[in-house]
C-alpha cells in the first residue's frame, strides 16, 4: 500500500486529495496557500485538516525510515526471515514495530544473556515444557558447572530466561500496553518532609486519577510536582489482570515447574516489563497531554492575534511603573514614533505629570491613549480618567513587551532608545495592531499557554508558527508598510526573503504592484507563487494587487469584466455587474467553483480584514483583592483559557478564574466553546482568598 492510501485509510480521507496535497507540500507550498489557492486539489480542506495531513505524512515518513532500518540491521546480521520481514513491512505502528524488532536488537549484556551464555536456556526449556513428573532441583543437577555452582543459582538463571522471554514476546507487550492506558492509575504522593515548601502542589499530595481520562492540565501539574521534586509519581494495574495476561500468552500449569514458570514471569514484569510499560504509558499520557495544552495554547494565541485592531489612529502609549516612572510615547497613524518623555503620576508628581502629559497631547493630538497593563497600571489609568484628557484610554495587555523590546529586532528598529521606550513604543503599537506587533516576539512569550514550558517545545513551535502564519495570511499583509518580521510569516517568504523586500522598499521607493516583487533578489517564480496572494499593495493602478484575488487568476477576471462590458474596477464596484457572471462558463481543468466563488467573494469586499471592528473598554472601580466582595458584578477580559476554565482580568493586578463548572448551564466540551482569549465578559465574584492570592468567579 503506498503512502497516501495508507494516510487516506487512517485519515479516512479522499486518496486523490491526499495525494495532491502531498504532492503540492512536497514542491514547497505552505498550508495557507493550499487552504486558498488549491481548493480543487485539497478538496476543500481547511488549514487543521491540512495540518493534520501534512502532521500524520511526517509520523508515517519516520516509521517507514525505522522500518528501513530495522530490516537493514537484520539483514547485515544474516536474522532476517521472510515471516519476520512480512511482520515487520505490515506494522502500523512504531510500538508494534519495536516491539518485533526488541528480541533481536543488539543491547548490552543482562542477567537473561549471562545466564544463555552459562548454558541455562535448555534448562528454561525444560522448564517451560512443565512436565508433571519432572522436578525443578532434579532438572538443575545437569546444568552444575564452574560459572553455576549450585541448583538455586542454575533455576535463578533460568527464570532470568524466562523472564526475558515473556516481556520481549509482542503479544503480552501488546495486550500490557492496552492495561495500562485503558484501566492503569496515576497515583501521585507528596514527598515526606516537602508539605509546605510545595504547598501549591498540594491537591496532588495524595492523588489518583485514571490515565485514560486524565485531563491535560492535571498531567502536566502532577508531572511537573514530580520534576521539581515534590511529589512521587507512579502509574498502576490491576495485579490480577497483569496475570492473566501472562499466563494468557505462556500458561502455566499447577506443577513444581509451573511455580518456576510463574515466578519467573512475576519477576521479569517487575523488573522488566512493568517499568517499561509504565514508562511508554507516562509517554503515551504526556504526548496527549501535549497535544491537548499546545491545541489550547494555539487557539488562545490566535485569538489574540486576532484581536480587533484600533488602526491608523494617532496614539500615545505608556508602559507604567512606580519607582522608575511611567515611559510615555507618541506614535504617528502608522505607528512611527515621534517622542517620549517620563512621568511620576503615581509617586508624588501628580501636576508635574498632568502637565507634561497635556503638553504631548497639544502637541501630537492623540486620538487613543493605552496604558500597559503591568505594575502601576491600574492607577496610572485612574491618573489619566481623573486628568479627563477628552481621549479615550484602554488598557492593553503588555505580555511580551519585556521580551520585544530586549530582542534583535527591537535593537534594530530602535538602536538609540533604551529598552524601556522600546516597551512603551510596543504598547502603543500593540493597540493600532496587534498582529503586526506580536509577530515580532517569540509565540511562546505571549502567556496565553497552558503549561508551555513542559510540553514538547518542537510541536509547540511547529503548531504556535502556524498559527501565526494562518492568522497573518488570512489577514494579508501591507507590502509597504510591513516589518520584515511580519513578512517572514507570508506564506513562501522565509527571514531571508522578507529582508530582502524591505531592502528593496528602502532602496528603490514603494511597491507599485505585486509583479515588481519578480525584481526582489531572491524573489523566484515558486516564491512569487506562494506569497503573492497574501500581499497587498494598496495605492497599485490594478485594484486587485490590494486584494486577496491571486496573479494567475488576473486574467480570468478581466475576461469576467470585459463578458460583462466593463473593466475590472467597474466589476468590483457594481453588484449588479457581478450578478450577471455565470461562474460556469469560467470553469478550467485548473480552476474550478470554489476558487472562482471565492474570487467573487473577493470583488464584492477586496482587501477586507476579517478582525471585528475595536472597541473600547473599562474596568470597574476596584484596584486590589481589598476591594472585591462576594457577589460584586464586574466587567473583565478574558486573558487565558484553559481545559478547566477560563481566566479573567479584572483589574486587580491578579486574574480571577471562571471554572468550568461556572461557565455555562449546560454540559460543554471544553471553555473554549463558551469564551475566548480577549473576550469582553461580565462577571460575578463568588469566592476570594486573599492568603493564596485566588479568585473565583462566575459567568453572569
Amino acid at each position: 500500500m503506498n503512502i497516501h492510501t495508507r494516510i487516506a485509510s487512517e485519515l479516512k480521507m479522499n486518496s486523490r486529495a491526499v495525494q495532491g496535497v502531498l504532492a503540492l507540500i512536497k514542491q514547497g507550498a505552505t498550508i495557507p496557500f493550499i487552504a486558498r489557492y488549491r481548493k480543487e486539489v485539497s478538496g476543500g480542506m481547511d488549514e487543521v485538516t491540512l495540518a493534520l495531513l501534512r502532521d500524520t505524512w511526517q509520523k508515517v515518513e519516520s516509521l517507514d525510515k525505522r522500518r528501513m532500518s530495522v530490516l537493514s540491521s537484520l539483514e547485515e546480521r544474516d536474522l532476517l526471515s521472510n515471516d519476520l520481514r512480512t511482520r515487520i513491512q505490515h506494522a502500523v505502528t512504531l510500538a508494534e514495530l519495536e516491539d518485533i524488532y526488541l528480541p533481536f536488537r543488539p543491547r548490552r549484556r543482562t542477567r537473561a544473556s549471562r545466564a544463555v551464555d552459562n548454558g541455562l536456556e535448555p534448562l528454561a526449556d525444560l522448564l517451560m515444557k512443565q512436565k508433571d513428573q519432572d522436578d525443578p532441583f532434579e532438572l538443575a543437577d545437569a546444568f552444575l558447572s564452574e560459572n553455576v555452582s549450585d541448583r538455586e543459582k542454575a533455576l535463578a538463571g533460568a527464570r532470568d530466561i524466562i523472564a526475558e522471554k515473556m516481556s520481549q514476546d509482542p503479544g503480552v507487550r501488546s495486550e500490557m500496553r492496552r492495561l495500562f492506558l485503558n484501566t492503569g492509575y496515576f497515583v501521585c504522593k507528596v514527598i515526606k518532609g516537602k508539605e509546605e515548601e510545595g504547598s501549591r502542589f498540594r491537591d496532588w499530595f495524595d492523588w489518583s486519577e485514571k490515565v485514560s481520562t486524565a485531563p491535560s492540565h492535571r498531567v502536566l501539574a502532577m508531572r511537573r510536582g514530580e520534576k521539581e521534586l515534590f511529589l512521587n509519581l507512579s502509574i498502576s494495574v490491576n495485579d490480577k489482570a497483569v496475570t492473566e495476561i501472562m499466563t494468557k500468552h505462556f500458561p502455566v500449569m499447577l506443577n513444581p515447574c509451573g511455580d518456576q514458570v510463574l515466578t519467573g514471569m512475576e519477576d521479569g514484569f517487575k523488573r522488566l516489563l512493568g517499568p517499561r510499560m509504565e514508562t511508554e504509558t507516562r509517554l503515551v499520557s504526556k504526548e496527549k497531554a501535549d497535544l491537548e495544552a499546545i491545541s489550547v495554547f494555539a487557539l488562545n494565541l490566535r485569538e489574540l492575534l486576532m484581536a480587533a485592531p484600533l488602526g491608523g489612529k494617532r496614539t500615545m502609549a505608556i508602559d507604567p511603573g512606580f519607582r522608575t516612572g511611567c515611559k510615555t510615547v507618541c506614535l504617528d497613524e502608522q505607528g512611527k514614533f515621534l517622542e517620549y518623555s517620563t512621568i511620576f503620576p503615581v509617586t508624588g508628581k501628580t501636576d508635574a505629570a498632568a502637565a507634561e502629559v497635556r503638553r504631548l497631547i497639544g502637541k501630537h493630538s492623540p486620538e487613543y491613549i493605552g496604558v500597559g497593563n503591568g505594575t502601576a497600571g491600574r492607577e496610572t489609568e485612574s491618573f489619566l480618567r481623573d486628568l479627563e484628557p477628552g481621549i479615550p484610554v484602554v488598557m492593553v495587555n503588555e505580555s511580551g513587551a519585556s521580551i520585544y523590546s530586549a530582542s534583535a529586532i527591537a535593537r534594530e528598529e530602535f538602536p538609540d532608545l533604551d529598552l524601556t521606550i522600546r516597551g512603551a513604543i510596543s504598547i502603543g503599537r500593540r493597540l493600532q495592531d496587534p498582529l503586526a506587533e506580536l509577530v515580532k516576539i517569540d509565540p511562546g512569550s505571549v502567556g496565553v499557554g497552558q503549561y508551555q514550558h513542559d510540553v514538547d517545545q518542537k510541536q509547540l513551535k511547529q503548531s504556535l508558527d502556524d498559527t501565526v502564519m494562518s492568522c497573518v495570511n488570512s489577514i494579508g499583509v501591507n507590502l509597504n508598510t510591513a516589518s520584515a518580521k511580519l513578512l517572514s510569516y507570508v506564506s513562501g517568504l522565509s527571514p531571508a526573503k522578507a529582508s530582502s523586500l524591505v531592502k528593496y522598499r528602502e532602496q528603490e521607493g514603494e511597491f507599485t504592484s505585486r509583479n515588481q516583487l519578480k525584481k526582489v533578489s531572491g524573489i523566484g517564480a515558486a516564491a512569487f507563487q506562494q506569497s503573492a496572494g497574501f500581499l497587498r499593495v494598496s495605492a497599485a493602478s490594478d485594484p486587485l494587487d490590494n486584494s486577496a484575488v491571486h496573479p494567475e487568476s488576473y486574467s480570468m477576471v478581466q475576461k469576467m469584466a470585459a463578458d460583462a462590458g466593463t473593466d475590472v474596477r467597474g466589476l468590483m464596484g457594481s453588484s449588479e455587474l457581478r450578478k450577471t457572471i455565470n461562474l460556469a462558463n469560467y470553469v478550467t481543468e485548473e480552476r474550478g467553483l470554489p476558487t472562482l466563488r471565492d474570487i467573487m467573494a473577493e470583488l464584492e469586499k477586496p482587501g477586507r480584514d476579517p478582525r471585528n471592528v475595536f472597541e473600547s473598554f473599562s474596568f470597574a472601580d476596584v484596584h486590589t483583592l481589598e476591594d472585591l466582595t462576594d457577589g460584586m458584578q464586574l466587567p473583565g477580559l478574558v486573558t487565558n483559557v484553559t481545559d478547566f476554565g477560563a481566566f479573567v482580568d479584572i483589574g486587580v493586578h491578579t486574574d480571577g478564574l471562571i471554572h468550568v463548572s461556572r461557565l455555562s448551564r449546560k454540559w460543554i466540551n471544553h471553555p473554549s466553546e463558551v469564551v475566548h482569549a480577549g473576550m469582553k465578559v461580565d462577571v460575578t465574584v463568588i469566592g476570594i482568598e486573599k492568603g493564596r492570592k485566588r479568585i473565583s468567579l462566575s459567568l453572569i
